[in-house]
C-alpha cells in the first residue's frame, strides 16, 4: 500500500475543569442517593478531565498528516473547552433533559465534533474523569446535543 493511501489514527489530548451534580428528577432522593452516591451532593463536585480526541483517515500526501492540528485545535477550543471548560455542566442546554455522567459527556462532546473535523473521521472520543475512571464514544445513539449557550463572562 502506498503511503498515500495509508490509513492512520491522530489522538490529541486536551484539559478541562467542570463540575456537576449527577440527580436525575425521576428518581426520588433515595434513589438518586442509591444511584450516584457522594456525586449526588447537592453543591455538586469538580473533575479536571482529560478529553482524548482520535481522529483517523488517509494521510495526506502533501503535508503527511491524517488532520491539521491547528484545525483540529480551533475546532475543540471553540466547541468544546469554551463551552465546557469551568462551568457547571449541569446548567448547560445539553444537559437539561440528561444527567451529566461522564458517559453523557462523552457521548455529548463526539457530537459537537463529528461533523466539524477539518478532515478525517472522529474515531473516538475518551474522558478520564479521575485516575480510576474513562469513558469513551464510538458514536452517538440520540441526537445532536442543545446548540451552544453563550457565555459573556468568559
Amino acid at each position: 500500500m502506498s503511503q498515500s493511501h495509508a490509513q492512520a489514527y491522530f489522538g490529541r489530548r486536551y484539559t478541562l475543569s467542570a463540575s456537576h451534580r449527577l440527580h436525575t428528577e425521576t428518581l426520588t432522593a433515595a434513589q438518586n442517593r442509591a444511584a450516584y452516591g457522594k456525586c449526588n451532593n447537592p453543591y455538586g463536585h469538580g473533575h479536571n478531565y482529560v478529553v482524548e480526541i482520535l481522529v483517523g483517515g488517509r494521510v495526506n500526501p502533501e503535508t503527511g498528516m491524517v488532520v491539521d492540528l491547528a484545525g483540529l485545535d480551533a475546532l475543540v477550543g471553540a466547541q468544546i473547552l469554551a463551552r465546557f471548560d469551568r462551568t457547571n455542566l449541569n446548567a448547560d442546554p445539553a444537559f437539561v433533559e440528561r444527567v451529566p455522567t461522564t458517559e453523557n459527556l462523552c457521548c455529548t462532546i463526539f457530537a459537537l465534533l463529528k461533523d466539524g473535523l477539518p478532515a478525517g473521521k472522529l474515531e473516538s472520543v475518551r474522558i478520564e474523569e479521575t485516575e480510576n475512571n474513562s469513558f469513551e464514544c464510538c458514536g452517538v445513539p440520540w441526537s445532536r446535543p442543545a446548540p451552544e449557550n453563550h457565555r459573556e463572562d468568559k
